[in-house]
């Protein structure tokens, strides 16, 4: 591991100093939001600390029931409970909303989205939102194009909220509904009465905000500009009409005290558009973008782009945390966001200013004729990056022999490796890789020392792209290879865990099931309705019996198609499915906002079958993020393959307890107290490792054993 430099740090000039956090400030002792107040992942219980967390033990367990799937198929539970008034609010596998007891577990409602229809793909939702005016209270939960409110006591949709208690997405984007695909898999945030989201999907990436007891949109931000706005010129002419992305997907943090709501947006393009952006010329703000709007009406604040005209789907993977630092002694408000790249960057949170130095470097010109990569990218110079970011021969595994020399061959093919280097004919390797670095489980602030955790996966990805045919689609396989190779690979294979392999996919749906995902879409996928029936059809016939049906009438690609196909999600990974790099493959670290200096780095999880052969402290693959506590400790979960939930010594990183969980743990715990005793939840969903990682559908609860309480 390369061992990090610790620089002295200057002031910056124009800070606004805010009063000191107390650590036993009663915002942080209970868990009313995702990620908690502030998305900092903090709590400042302590009734739980290093010298008795040894003895936890389940306190109880709630099973939603709704695990299905195996595989590629295996379903996935990514929620980060919010715990309100002794309740606690959960979503399951298949989006149903839970109301629990939280001292217990006792279910008190359940609210089911799906009606009458069957749910056959992964779904993915990471929480619920929750506005209370006092007299009445509203769980706010998204289910594939719908935002949905629920009364908070009852469980029941609340029918005087849009039609039927619930509002289309793919409504109010300035484009036809029925030509876009769009939800959300982060809940929203609340400002007054205000509910403010982004969303996901095959759409333009709109920031908007609805108005709690009817559902109206109060306002928008475009983040694909129209004319008139700022970084209008930052795209092609007219771009607004048809182009998608630059959305909000990880989610939003905001500052309640000063009416701010701060937005990491995506990239520029989606499918095959993340990777080529010839008909995007231009930086293409305010894609790749750290936003700061003022909540009550939408109007741009300040903003930072981390990405100019991004090329290899480094949006930002997680909501910011809202912090406080010192500089000179004083305490100083900030924002700070974690990136794919294993970037921290940390601004000022009034004015937008840098806390640590940023510098624009020259970067490789794209080899793709007709593309235009921004010459230069932003660099933060500290903190230093989390993550590796280049690869040399003297990064290659040597876990054995064999691997080592298959991957030293497969590393001198590749036409262009580095953060920056663009995509290729040839191939080229990008680290940490498309879905490396940060995650979405975010990382955890701690306001008495200034400490970020942050936990990091090291997956290098291959980007390789192949002309598009200039014919119309007019097959199911030619259809497959425009829409859906992007991820699912041009051979069907997939990048498991993120993107299934659909290969004997037929063993397990039918085609009807196949039509209706494709149609619907699910998860990260979007819906693929303007095929229309035919060319649905034609594409389920192709995965399902490797059949390639002819269209009676050609079905062209999306308006939008880029002219360049990309190959797919490709692993550097050895024989045997490992990291083709050395260790560690997924990392914990300890980083000081106060000095950009690094308390401790360590790998963090493990490979079971690799431990049994002597093999130990690998890293893993790790989804779901940390939450750090007044009592002195981390707790987190989510590494996928040995499913442990871990608390460590925050100050030292030190392992002071840990447990099996039925499923890994890839999400986010919450803290949170019921009736004088402290807990830790967390949500055993699983999946995400495929056949090796079976999916589950419980939230555990851990405490101290009643007789030990202080």
């Amino acid at each position: 591991m390369r061992r990090l430099t610790i620089l002295a740090l200057a002031a910056a000039p124009g800070l606004v100093i805010a009063a000191p956090l107390l650590a036993d400030d009663a915002a942080y002792r209970g868990w009313p939001v995702y990620g908690g107040p502030d998305h900092i992942q903090y709590s400042a219980l302590r009734q739980i600390d290093t010298g008795n967390v040894a003895q936890l033990s389940v306190a109880w367990t709630f099973d939603t029931g709704d695990a299905f799937g195996e595989g590629g198929n295996a379903s996935e539970m990514q929620c980060n409970p919010i715990i309100v008034d002794g309740v606690m609010y959960v979503v399951s596998p298949k989006l149903r909303v839970f109301a629990l007891d939280a001292a217990t577990g006792r279910q008190i409602w359940v609210f089911d989205p799906n009606g009458d229809q069957p749910v056959l793909t992964k779904q993915r939702l990471r929480g619920v939102s929750y506005w209370s005016d006092g007299t009445e209270a509203r769980i706010f939960m998204t289910a594939r194009s719908f935002l949905i409110a629920i009364d908070a006591r009852t469980g029941k949709a609340i029918p005087s909220f849009g039609t039927n208690g619930r509002v289309d997405l793919r409504d109010g984007l300035g484009r036809d509904p029925r030509d876009v695909s769009v939800g959300a898999n982060t809940p929203g945030v609340v400002y007054k009465d205000l509910l403010i989201m982004g969303t996901t999907g095959w759409a333009p990436g709109h920031i908007r905000a609805y108005d709690v007891r009817t559902g109206a949109i109060r306002w928008t931000f475009h983040t694909i500009p129209q004319p008139g706005e700022t970084g209008y010129d930052s795209w092609p002419k007219d771009a607004w009409k048809t182009m998608n992305g630059a959305n909000a997907w990880a989610g939003l943090a905001v500052d309640q005290a000063r009416g701010m709501v701060f937005v990491p947006t995506a990239s520029a393009g989606q499918g095959d558009k993340d990777f080529f952006g010839g008909d995007r010329k231009g930086d293409n703000l305010f894609a790749n973008t750290l936003l700061a709007l003022d909540a009550a009406t939408g109007k741009r604040l300040w903003h930072f782009q981390a990405v100019h005209h991004d090329l290899w789907d480094y949006d930002f993977p997680a909501p910011p945390a809202l912090v406080t630092v010192k500089r000179d002694g004083r305490p100083v408000d900030a924002v700070a966001q974690i990136s794919k790249q294993g970037f921290v960057y940390v601004f000022n949170r009034v004015t937008g200013e840098p806390l640590f130095p940023i510098v624009e470097r020259p970067v490789p010109p794209s080899p793709i004729p007709g593309e235009y990569a921004s010459p230069t990218q932003p660099f933060p110079l500290l903190p230093k990056p989390f993550a590796r970011q280049q690869i040399t021969a003297d990064d290659v595994t040597d876990r054995t022999p064999e691997a080592a020399r298959a991957m030293a061959e497969r590393l001198s093919q590749f036409e262009a490796t580095g953060l920056f280097a663009p995509p290729s004919f040839g191939g080229t390797l990008i680290t940490p890789g498309t879905d490396g670095g940060a995650e979405w489980g975010g990382a955890a602030f701690d306001p008495e020392t200034a400490m970020l955790y942050v936990n990091s996966n090291e997956k290098p990805s291959i980007l390789q792209l192949g002309k598009r045919s200039t014919s119309a689609v007019a097959s199911g396989r030619a259809i497959y290879e425009s829409e859906c190779a992007a991820c699912h690979g041009s051979k069907r294979e997939g990048m498991p865990p993120e993107f299934p392999s659909l290969i004997g996919i037929g063993d397990r749906l039918t085609k009807f099931n196949v039509f209706g995902m494709i149609a619907r879409g699910g998860g990260r996928m979007p819906g693929f309705a303007h095929l229309g029936n035919e060319g649905i059809g034609a594409v389920a016939d192709y995965i399902v019996y490797d059949r390639d049906t002819a269209l009676t009438h050609a079905v062209g690609p999306r308006s939008d198609a880029a002219a360049y196909t990309f190959a797919g999600y490709g692993k550097f990974t050895d024989a045997d499915g490992y990291p083709g790099l050395l260790p560690p493959w997924g990392t914990l670290s300890a980083i000081d906002l106060n000095s950009g200096a690094y308390a401790w780095r360590q790998p963090f999880g493990e490979y079971p079958e690799l431990v049994a052969k002597g093999i130990r402290n690998t890293g893993s693959d790790n989804y779901g993020g940390g939450v750090v506590t007044a009592g002195g400790l981390l707790f987190i979960g989510a590494t996928t393959d040995d499913r442990k939930f871990r608390a460590y010594d925050k100050r030292t990183g030190k392992l002071l307890w840990e447990t099996t969980l039925p499923a890994a743990g890839n999400a986010t715990p919450a803290v949170y107290e019921a009736k004088g005793r402290q807990f830790v939840v967390i949500a055993a969903g699983g999946g995400k490792a495929g056949g090796a990682n079976l999916p589950g559908g419980s939230f555990i609860a851990f405490a101290l054993p009643p007789k030990r309480q202080n």
